[in-house]
């Protein structure tokens, strides 16, 4: 899977979505739902109702992108199932669409170098 850049912001919906929807289905529920912009480069994710599978919307500027992932044995770890999104950042994005466990991960600080010698 090609994961979006660092800079892309990564949101997710907590209420379950019909997964017959395709890429114009999931975008004016974007727009009409979330009050959000589809076109604006936010990955928005969305989840089914049995939390096993999920589903990716992208603008890559010249098109929408929509990936789908479902999980054989096991179960996403999904927040609270309420109205809203919820941003992640992109090393609890990666461990979420790996069917880990999100909560548990924290992104690391980095400090620039205060002088080179």
């Amino acid at each position: 899977m090609m994961f979006p850049s660092n800079r892309v912001r990564i949101v997710v919906a907590t209420k379950p979505v019909d997964f017959r929807k395709g890429h114009d289905g999931l975008a004016a529920l974007v727009k009409n739902e979330l009050r959000k912009d589809p076109f604006t480069g936010t990955v928005f994710m969305f989840r089914s109702k049995r939390a096993d599978r999920l589903k990716l919307l992208y603008w890559d500027g010249t098109g929408l992108v929509m990936a789908y992932k479902r999980l054989e044995e096991h179960i996403f770890t999904w927040p609270a199932i309420k109205d809203g999104l919820m941003a992640l950042n992109h090393a609890q994005f990666e461990a979420l669409f790996s069917g880990l466990d999100w909560r548990k991960v924290r992104a690391l600080s980095a400090r620039p170098p205060t002088a080179a010698e």
